[in-house]
């Protein structure tokens, strides 16, 4: 009582400044949704966290879940693309590659784009990790 927090009420976390933030949080937001998942990352330290111990824990969530992660993958590596036709665009005939380009999103496997997998959730918090150290 008195603190000012409802019971519920969603709290707004400040920008990370990460240019995948809103992919970050979406994806965490769908993890937590999955009781099983948001138990092991309750009652998870940071080691296993940055070890990848939890990304394993990936394939025990529920389909629907599964699902969404999937959704969300495509709608960023949709994202991504539009950024390199963007840049490519802005700099043609400079022999730019592609791939390259590709390589320099390290949170998510890009050579899979359809599915998340524990390798994406794996690459997301070695990349969040990366930049915090």
């Amino acid at each position: 009582k008195g603190d000012g927090h409802i019971e519920g009420e969603k709290v707004e976390n400040p920008d990370t400044g990460l240019y995948y933030d809103e992919y970050l949080r979406q994806v965490i937001d769908v993890l937590e949704t999955d009781k099983h998942f948001r138990e092991k990352l309750q009652t998870a330290d940071i080691e296993e966290i940055k070890s990848g111990k939890l990304s394993r824990e990936l394939d025990l969530v529920s389909h629907h879940v599964r699902t969404r992660l999937d959704e969300l993958k495509r709608q960023e590596v949709a994202r991504l693309r539009m950024l390199i036709k963007a840049k490519m665009d802005s700099v043609q005939d400079t022999g730019l590659d592609h791939q390259a380009l590709l390589k320099q999103f390290e949170h998510l496997n890009h050579q899979n784009p359809d599915t998340f997998e524990p390798k994406d959730l794996d690459m997301l918090i070695k990349a969040v990790s990366a930049r915090y150290k």
